[in-house]
C-alpha cells in the first residue's frame, strides 16, 4: 500500500499540468454550480445557464482590469521622474550615509555586477527557456480549466451518474455521501478563501489610502487574487505595495506601508485565516496552520496551496465514514436481556425463571458464618 500511494504520488507530481486545472476547476466549479441550479429551477436551460455564468465572471474580471488599466497607466507614468530621483537619492545615502562609498567604488561595483551578468548569460538564458517553457504551461492550464469548468458546472450531474455506475450498488450509497460531504468542504473553503482574501484587501486598501500611496486599486486587487495563493501571494502583493510607496513617497511612506502589510498579513495568517477557514471547513485553527506550514515545507505554492482542502476533504470523509462505523472504535456491547418474569409461578416453571415474588422481595443479607463457609468449605464458628 505504501508503494502503490508513492507511486500514485510521483504519478500525479509529473501530470501536474492536468491534476492542477482539474483541483482548481473543481474550486471554481463549487462556487459556479449553486446559482446555476438556481436559474434552473427559474426555467433557464442548464447549458444556457452555465454559458451565461462564465462568460458573466470572465467578463467582471476583464471589466475590472479594464477599469484598472487607465489609472495604472497614468499613476506609472507619473511615477517615471521619481524612479531616476530615488535611484539618486539611493546613491546619495552610499555616498554620505554610514558606508562613505564614493563614485569611483559604485561605478566599479556597478562594472563588476553587470559583468558578472554578462558572464552567465548561459544560465540565464536557460533561466529564460525554463521560464518561457512555465509559461506556456501556465496558458495551457488556464485554457483546460476553462474548459473542465464548462463540462463541470453542466454535465456535473452525468459525470457523477456515470461515476456511479462503475461502482457495485451495495457501495453507491456510501459513494454518494462521501461525494456530498467532500462537495460541501471544498466549496466551504473556497467562500471562505475569499472572505479572507475580502477583509485583507479592504484593510490593506484603507491602509494605502490613508497614507497616500499611488495606485490603490490595483494594489488592492493584487491583494485580494494574492490571498488565494497562501504565503508566496502575500509576500509578493506585500512587496509591490512597499516598492511603490517607496519610490513615490519616500523610506517614511515605505516602512508605513510595510507596518499596514506585516500587521494585516500577521493578523490574517494566525487569526482571521484559521478561524474563518476552520469555521468554513470545519477544521480547528490548529489543523488549518499546520497543513498550511505542513504543505509549504513538502510541496512549496502548491503544496500551500492544496493543503487546507485535501486536509478539509479527509477530515469530511473521515466523519463520513465515522458515522457509518466503518472506521473508528467499535461500539459497545449491547447489554443481556433481562431474565425472563413468570406470572403464576409453580412446579411447571421453567428451570432458570423467577417468581414476581422473588423479585419483588429484597435481597437478603448472607449472615457471616454462612459467607465463611462457603469461602473455606468448612463450618467456622458454634
Amino acid at each position: 500500500m505504501a508503494g502503490g500511494v508513492a507511486l500514485s504520488v510521483l504519478a500525479l507530481a509529473h501530470l501536474r499540468i492536468l491534476v492542477l486545472p482539474v483541483i482548481i476547476a473543481l474550486l471554481v466549479s463549487s462556487v459556479l454550480v449553486p446559482p446555476v441550479r438556481r436559474l434552473q429551477r427559474s426555467g433557464v436551460p442548464r447549458a444556457l445557464a452555465t454559458w451565461m455564468l462564465l462568460l458573466g465572471s470572465l467578463g467582471a474580471l476583464i471589466g475590472v482590469v479594464v477599469l484598472a488599466a487607465p489609472s495604472v497607466a497614468e499613476e506609472f507614468a507619473d511615477l517615471g521622474p521619481t524612479v531616476s530621483a530615488g535611484v539618486e537619492q539611493v546613491k546619495s545615502w552610499l555616498v554620505d550615509g554610514p558606508l562613505e562609498l564614493s563614485d569611483e567604488q559604485i561605478n566599479r561595483y556597478s562594472d563588476q555586477v553587470f559583468e558578472q551578468l554578462r558572464s552567465s548569460g548561459s544560465r540565464i538564458a536557460s533561466g529564460v527557456l525554463a521560464g518561457a517553457i512555465l509559461a506556456g504551461e501556465v496558458v495551457a492550464g488556464l485554457l483546460l480549466t476553462l474548459v473542465l469548468v464548462f463540462f463541470f458546472v453542466k454535465d456535473g450531474e452525468k459525470i457523477c451518474a456515470f461515476a456511479l455506475d462503475q461502482i457495485r450498488p451495495r457501495n453507491q450509497d456510501l459513494a454518494k455521501a462521501l461525494g456530498r460531504r467532500v462537495w460541501e468542504a471544498i466549496g466551504g473553503y473556497v467562500k471562505g478563501t475569499a472572505l479572507v482574501a475580502l477583509a485583507d484587501a479592504t484593510i490593506i486598501g484603507v491602509g494605502l489610502l490613508l497614507i497616500g500611496v499611488p495606485l490603490v486599486l490595483p494594489l488592492t486587487l493584487l491583494v485580494f487574487f494574492g490571498a488565494f495563493f497562501p504565503l508566496v501571494g502575500a509576500v509578493l502583493a506585500g512587496t509591490v505595495a512597499v516598492l511603490v510607496a517607496l519610490v513615490s513617497g519616500g523610506p517614511g511612506d515605505a516602512l508605513l506601508t510595510l507596518g499596514v502589510v506585516v500587521v494585516v498579513q500577521q493578523v490574517e495568517g494566525d487569526v482571521l485565516a484559521p478561524l474563518v477557514l476552520g469555521r468554513a471547513v470545519r477544521l480547528h485553527p490548529l489543523v488549518i496552520l499546520m497543513a498550511l506550514t505542513g504543505g509549504a515545507v513538502i510541496g512549496g505554492l502548491i503544496g500551500a496551496f492544496l493543503a487546507v482542502p485535501i486536509a478539509a476533504v479527509a477530515v469530511a470523509v473521515g466523519s463520513e465514514l465515522k458515522a457509518r462505523e466503518i472506521i473508528g472504535p467499535a461500539s459497545p456491547p449491547a447489554a443481556p436481556p433481562p431474565p425472563e418474569v413468570t406470572v403464576d409461578g409453580g412446579p411447571q416453571a421453567e428451570p432458570g425463571t423467577r417468581h414476581r415474588a422473588d423479585l419483588e422481595r429484597p435481597p437478603q443479607p448472607v449472615p457471616a458464618a454462612r459467607g465463611w463457609r462457603k469461602l473455606f468449605g468448612r463450618r467456622v464458628g458454634p
